[in-house]
């Protein structure tokens, strides 16, 4: 069926990476079909890196036209379909504008009830589904019932690096011997989930160091100058601090090139899922915000939680979470030492 699919979904990296299957399913179901993706400019590089997606549209350039320009740039997608994944009130007017046939939103966000003509009940604060599968829940605004179990789910999921690592970069990952893992570390969370902390962190490079692997340290510029302390007190645990170094689409490349990486429910932590590496992700019980939602999926993902279901006590000061600052290093330690070093993903690329 040739049909025209624009996702709309505005927010950050780790919602991306768990829309992808959006994405797989309508390529199940809708054979030849086009899918494109709208989104922030920060999310290109993993359109670009997902083999369901066959476009981009930038919705930061976007709304900086005049609404012409805007209702323009929309039709010439030529979308017979748009899914409001992530609702956004001024997409919505603009779909509309631009005449695209099928409208899908939820019934929940009032201006969806004047701009689309597919309404779906959906409520995601409640649901026991993960944010995967309520988000494959659009699909019922054209048709698709289904409720996919996440075995079905993980398989869509996926990225593929679509630029090489830069030669030295290269070199520093093949200097591990065989029996040797390069782990990623990526403490902070840029306020989008509770943090484990430097001090656990810490000692988290030490053990593993300790336990004969490489360790690696990324994160933003801005994260790397407020950890520039932290470094110093572990640079002989760290194989390299690489934070403020990756651009996003080297970043998946390294990624891909590493054998696995722990973090919170950060958007590395998804990327790192997508890209088929070992993904630890260490979650609090609370709600939304555990991991029956947002766990990572991939077929080496896993996560740690301290097991007090649905704990409350943290919810007035996030920064002081005993939930989640209840998950020992040694446990950590323990779940990556039964990581098996895996062959380099993306090594097709071209140099």
């Amino acid at each position: 069926m040739s049909c025209t699919f624009l996702l709309s979904r505005t927010d950050a990296i780790g919602d991306v990476v768990l829309t992808l299957p959006v994405a797989g399913r309508l390529k199940q179901l809708y054979p030849g079909c086009r899918v494109l993706l709208l989104g922030r400019t920060y999310t290109k590089a993993v359109a670009e890196a997902c083999p369901w997606l066959d476009g981009f549209l930038n919705f930061d350039e976007l709304r900086q036209l005049p609404e012409s320009a805007q209702i323009g740039a929309l039709q010439a997608t030529a979308a017979d379909t748009i899914l409001h994944v992530f609702p956004n009130k001024l997409l919505a007017k603009l779909a509309r504008k631009a005449d695209i046939r099928q409208r899908v939103g939820t019934r929940s966000r009032w201006f969806h009830w004047l701009t689309c003509n597919r309404l779906v009940a959906l409520s995601r604060r409640h649901s026991p589904l993960h944010e995967a599968q309520l988000n494959l829940q659009l699909l019922r605004g054209i048709g698709e019932t289904a409720v996919l179990p996440l075995t079905d789910v993980v398989p869509l999921v996926k990225l593929q690096p679509v630029v090489p690592l830069r030669p030295e970069l290269q070199q520093l990952l093949a200097a591990r011997q065989p029996e040797e893992l390069n782990v990623i570390l990526h403490p902070r969370s840029r306020g989008s989930a509770r943090e484990w902390g430097l001090a656990h962190f810490g000692i988290l490079a030490r053990l593993l160091h300790q336990a004969g692997h490489r360790v690696f340290i990324t994160g933003t510029a801005a994260e790397g100058e407020e950890l520039r302390e932290w470094f110093m007190e572990h640079q002989p645990f760290l194989a390299a601090d690489l934070t403020g170094q990756l651009e996003l689409p080297e970043f998946l490349a390294f990624i891909a090139a590493a054998d696995g990486l722990v973090a919170g429910s950060t958007g590395p932590l998804h990327l790192a899922a997508a890209l088929g590496r070992y993904a630890l992700g260490l979650y609090p019980p609370i709600r939304p915000m555990h991991p029956g939602r947002w766990a990572p999926l991939g077929s080496h993902a896993d996560y740690l939680v301290f097991d007090k279901p649905d704990c409350q006590e943290c919810r007035v000061q996030p920064a002081a979470c005993t939930c989640i600052k209840a998950l020992e290093p040694l446990q950590v330690l323990a779940r990556v030492q039964q990581w098996q070093p895996l062959p380099v993903a993306g090594s097709s690329l071209p140099a």
